[in-house]
């Protein structure tokens, strides 16, 4: 190691949080700040905070003092301080609904007017008169139904960190939006979300590929915001920022030293098919050979953009710059977990097995209907093969025997279990990404995120992570997305457009002609 390494090493090994095992934690919250001086000593902060709101809130061009103070103030407070202030952002500087029902009883009276009258050239006159009234009528509505908090939110994304604290504000509201669905904060929510969306555009964002001599600060937040797999120690960040791999960030002039989100990319010679090649390879391919560059893991750093995806325009970038840069490269895929599989799974067998019990106990009466919902989660040979695996099986089914087994991840130590479960595990996988849909779009986030991207599911891994996170969440199974260059956008439209999910022939062995 360089003495010029040196020091950043050692501040990023004390400040940064390595993981020892392979749970992450949860991103860095926001470090209290003392209150500034409350402008009425006997108010309780949250008040202290509502005054400077209402002060910003009312101003045509709020004073950057007032949103200095709002700032400072909203970042001390504590859960249910902010909860407070949130609630009156939404309600009490909502649309000025007296104002708009006086606009439209006006602009009724006068369109009914207009219509009222005759022929003639005063007629004329007075419809004229009636139309632009009625034009001007119209851009007061407008104005008027605009929220009295958009000029906040505005002035407050044009004040120095002020981009920062309005990402907070939202990640805030949409934990308490999860609590409480009230109509004035979804309203307050959709607004933010929209206003974000135009301010965070890719035009005003910069892509910047992070390595190991970039700031140790920068670093210490690739360590902590880190969500798919963990980064454990200095060798292990160094590896991922070194030979053969690359780690591009988007970053926003308001935001500085901190990226919005960040992809890490592998380059090997052929698609990976199991993190632990990616993670672990020694030594790594060289770059004059790799032909794949595999995206394994895309990390947000900010709860509050949730639902703005940002992550597309990123990856579009991340593949344009690569094509440039290595031309060799010509395979772009992921290698990505499967984080709802197991919960699907689990849910699936404790409603079959609730059916069948529901049938012995109440006997033929409820065939008909309970019969709608029953299917065969297993079939005949995978269900000996489970008994098979197992000394005592006590009678029970085969769903009911994978049901206990899978409650915990100790089944991956046996070799029996695991031979007995890989068949049918695969197979529910391979439905699970292809065929099990909520509102017509994959009901795996990471799967809907790559297909909305125009991406196919090309081949599913077994084993593929094996840490205590990848067996609860995935059975160990991590799928391949491919980026076929030539069909992204064709694929994409299909997918928004249809709910088409494109699969490559390698998946045709574990699905049924209905799903594919």
């Amino acid at each position: 190691m360089t003495r010029n390494h040196a020091p950043k090493s050692l501040a990023v090994l004390l400040r940064a949080r390595m993981h020892p095992d392979a749970l992450p934690s949860p991103p860095p919250q926001l470090s209290p700040t003392p209150p500034p001086p409350d402008p009425d000593t006997a108010a309780p902060p949250a008040a202290s905070v509502r005054h400077w709101l209402h002060a910003a809130a009312s101003a045509t061009s709020p004073p950057p003092a007032t949103l200095d103070s709002f700032s400072d103030g909203y970042r001390s407070l504590d859960r249910v301080g902010r909860r407070e202030v949130l609630r009156s952002l939404a309600t009490d500087y909502d649309v000025p609904r007296t104002r708009v029902r006086d606009l439209m009883r006006q602009y009724m009276s006068v369109a009914s007017a207009a219509a009222a009258v005759g022929d003639g050239a005063e007629a004329e006159e007075g419809k004229e008169g009636a139309a632009a009234a009625l034009y001007r009528m119209e851009r007061g509505l407008r104005e008027a139904l605009r929220p009295r908090y958009a000029v906040f939110l505005e002035a407050m994304n044009a004040q120095p960190g002020g981009l920062k604290l309005l990402a907070v504000l939202r990640a805030d509201l949409l934990a308490l939006l999860g609590e409480e669905n009230a109509p004035a904060l979804r309203a307050l929510d959709s607004y933010l979300k929209e206003k974000l969306v135009t301010w965070l555009s890719p035009a005003a964002l910069t892509l910047h590929q992070i390595t190991w001599d970039d700031p140790a600060s920068l670093l210490e937040k690739i360590v902590a915001y880190e969500a798919v797999h963990p980064i454990r120690n200095l060798i292990d960040l160094k590896r991922r920022l070194g030979v053969g791999r690359r780690c591009f960030g988007y970053f926003h002039p308001a935001i500085p030293g901190e990226p919005l989100i960040f992809i890490e990319v592998a380059l090997h010679k052929d698609m990976a098919a199991s993190i632990q090649e990616v993670l672990w390879d020694e030594p790594p391919t060289p770059e004059s050979e790799a032909s794949c560059a595999l995206f394994y893991s895309i990390s947000s750093t900010q709860p509050g953009l949730s639902g703005i995806n940002l992550g597309k325009f990123l990856l579009k970038r991340v593949i344009d710059m690569l094509r440039r840069d290595m031309p060799s490269v010509q395979i772009f895929a992921t290698l990505s977990p499967i984080p709802g599989f197991m919960q699907w799974l689990r849910a699936k067998l404790a409603s079959q097995i609730k059916l069948a019990e529901t049938e012995s106990q109440e006997g033929n009466s409820l065939e008909g209907a309970s019969s709608t919902f029953r299917e065969s989660i297993l079939l005949p040979d995978e269900e000996k093969m489970i008994h098979d695996a197992i000394e005592q099986t006590h009678g029970k089914q085969g769903i009911e025997l994978l049901q206990d087994i899978l409650k915990t991840s100790q089944w991956v130590k046996s070799e029996k279990l695991s031979a007995a479960l890989k068949s049918p595990l695969m197979r529910l996988c391979a439905r699970y990404l292809a065929s099990e849909k909520i509102r017509g779009k994959a009901l795996d986030a990471v799967a809907n995120f790559h297909l909305q991207n125009g991406a196919m599911i090309e081949r599913i891994n077994w084993m593929a992570d094996q840490s205590e996170k990848g067996v609860q969440q995935s059975g160990g199974i991590m799928v391949n997305y491919l980026y076929r260059l030539e069909n992204i956008e064709e694929y994409a439209l299909s997918y928004s457009g249809k709910g088409l999910v494109h699969c490559s022939p390698s998946l045709s062995q574990y699905l049924e002609p209905k799903d594919t």
